[in-house]
C-alpha cells in the first residue's frame, strides 16, 4: 500500500514519490539456518562458510562484504548438504535473533559473494528478498531506528533477549519504489562507513605506535636515573579554596575536571584538604581499573590550576633535574613503565599485603632516559605531535559516527 506520508525527512534530490510500505511476508522469504556452536566451526578450508550470530552483533556492519571479511567454516560436507536450498546469495539478510540486550534484531546484508557456499548459523534468521533491492539498502534500513524501534515491543526474555520469526512477520517494511534512490542510499552509507573505518584504522595505527613504542630503549647515550633526582614531590595544600576544580586522574583522559566529565557529580564538594595542583605538574594514580593500565601518571595541561585528593602523588620537575617534561609524558605512556611499576607494586604487596607503592618507594623508581636533554625534547615533541594527530582523527571519527546516526534516523521512513 502507498501512503503519501511515507517520505523520509531527508532524501536525495530528484526523488519525490512516496515510499512503499508492505507487510514483511510480502517482501521476504525465510530460509533455514543451522544450529552449530562456535566450537563446531573451523578457521579454514571447510565445506561452507558460516555466519554466526555473535559476529553479527559485535563484528559485522550493516553490509557483510565477503571480499573483505573472513568467516569461520563448517567442516562437514554432510552437514552442508542439508542446507543446499538455503545457501546464501548477494542481497540476502541475516538477522541475529538473540542477544543480551536490545541489540537483538541487528542484521547484516550479504555482498560480494562469489562462488563460495555460505550458510546462516546459530541464533540467526536468514531472509531472502522476493524482489531485487539495491545493494546495501536493506542492511542499512533494517538496522536503522526507523525499523529496529518497531522490534523493541516484540522482544522477549530477561537475561537473554530474543525475537521470534512470527514477531518479525508481523512488522512492515518501507522502501523507495525507485531502485535508483535505494542505490544512492546504499552507496552513500557504504562510503560513509568506509570513511569511518579509515579514521578508525588511523587512530589505531597512531595510537599503537605512540602508546606501545618503548621510548626508554637503551643506547650508549642513555642512562638510568632515579625519579627523585629529576623531580620533587609537591604537597601544597588547598587550605584557602584557591581552586574550585575537583580534578581526578584518568589513564585515558589525563587530569580531568569531574564537573565536566561526570555530569556535575563530584567526589567531594569540600576540597579544602586537597593538594593544589598547578599547570605542568604531574600526578600519579596508585590504583587502577579494568579499562586502564596500572599506575597512570598524567600532567595537568588543560587548566592553570586544580585540586587533587591527597591519595595521589603530585610532583614537579626540579630546575636542575635535567629532564624534559614532554619526554616524561611520553615515557609514562609506555608499556615498560606500566609493567615495571606493577611489578614493583606486586613485590611490595608480598611484604605489606597491599598492591600499592608508597611515596618513598615511588620516587626511588628508576627511569632510563637520554643524557642529552635535546634528545629528550625531540622524543617528547615527536609523541606530542603524534598525540595531537590522534586526537584530530578521533574527533573526526566521532563527528562521522554522529552524522551517520543522525542520517539513519532521517533518511528512512
Amino acid at each position: 500500500m502507498k501512503n503519501e506520508q511515507n517520505v523520509p525527512q531527508v532524501r536525495f534530490k530528484g526523488f519525490t514519490d512516496a515510499w512503499e510500505q508492505r507487510e514483511f511476508n510480502s517482501v521476504f522469504t525465510m530460509l533455514q539456518n543451522n544450529t552449530l556452536s562456535r566450537a563446531e566451526l573451523v578457521a579454514n578450508n571447510g565445506a561452507a562458510m558460516n555466519v554466526h550470530y555473535g559476529d553479527i552483533l559485535v563484528k559485522f556492519g550493516e553490509v557483510l562484504d565477503l571480499e573483505i571479511e573472513a568467516l569461520p567454516y563448517i567442516e562437514s560436507e554432510q552437514v552442508v548438504s542439508k542446507f543446499k536450498s538455503s545457501l546464501l546469495q548477494n542481497g540476502d539478510v541475516i538477522v541475529a535473533d538473540t542477544a543480551e540486550d536490545e541489540a537483538v534484531g541487528k542484521c547484516t546484508e550479504i555482498a560480494n559473494l562469489s562462488d563460495v557456499a555460505v550458510i546462516s548459523g546459530l541464533h540467526t534468521i536468514p531472509l531472502r528478498p522476493q524482489q531485487k533491492f539495491a545493494s546495501g539498502y536493506l542492511g542499512y534500513y533494517l538496522n536503522s531506528n526507523s525499523y529496529h524501534d518497531t522490534l523493541v515491543p516484540l522482544m522477549q526474555g530477561t537475561k537473554v533477549t530474543s525475537i521470534s520469526k512470527s514477531a518479525l512477520q508481523g512488522t512492515s517494511i518501507c522502501y523507495p519504489t525507485s531502485y535508483e534512490e535505494q542505490q544512492q542510499i546504499g552507496t552513500y552509507f557504504r562510503n560513509l562507513d568506509n570513511l569511518i573505518t579509515l579514521h578508525q584504522r588511523e587512530c589505531f595505527s597512531f595510537d599503537f605506535g605512540s602508546r606501545s613504542a618503548k621510548v626508554a630503549q637503551k643506547t650508549i647515550s642513555w642512562e638510568q636515573r632515579k625519579l627523585s633526582d629529576m623531580v620533587e614531590r609537591v604537597t601544597r595544600k588547598n587550605e584557602n579554596l584557591e581552586s574550585e576544580l575537583p580534578l581526578t586522574i584518568s589513564a585515558q583522559y589525563g587530569l580531568i575536571d569531574q564537573n565536566e566529565f561526570f555530569d556535575k557529580r563530584i567526589a567531594s564538594r569540600d576540597v579544602s584538604g586537597y593538594y593544589l595542583l598547578k599547570k605542568g605538574e604531574f600526578a600519579y594514580n596508585k590504583s587502577t581499573s579494568s579499562d586502564a593500565p596500572w599506575g597512570a601518571v598524567k600532567r595537568l595541561d588543560r587548566y592553570e590550576m586544580g585540586v587533587l585528593s591527597t591519595l595521589y602523588i603530585v610532583f614537579a620537575l626540579k630546575e636542575d633535574g635535567n629532564i624534559d617534561s614532554d619526554f616524561l609524558v611520553s615515557y609514562y605512556d609506555t608499556d615498560c613503565w606500566h609493567k615495571g611499576v606493577q611489578a614493583i607494586a606486586a613485590e611490595g604487596a608480598r611484604n605489606h599485603g597491599l598492591l600499592n607503592i608508597t611515596p618513598a618507594d615511588y620516587f626511588e623508581t628508576v627511569l632510563t632516559v637520554p643524557s642529552d636533554v635535546k634528545e629528550q625534547h625531540q622524543i617528547g615533541t615527536f609523541f606530542a605531535k603524534l598525540d595531537t594527530l590522534i586526537t584530530l582523527h578521533q574527533r573526526k571519527l566521532e563527528t562521522l559516527q554522529k552524522m551517520k546516526k543522525s542520517l539513519l534516523q532521517k533518511m528512512f521512513v
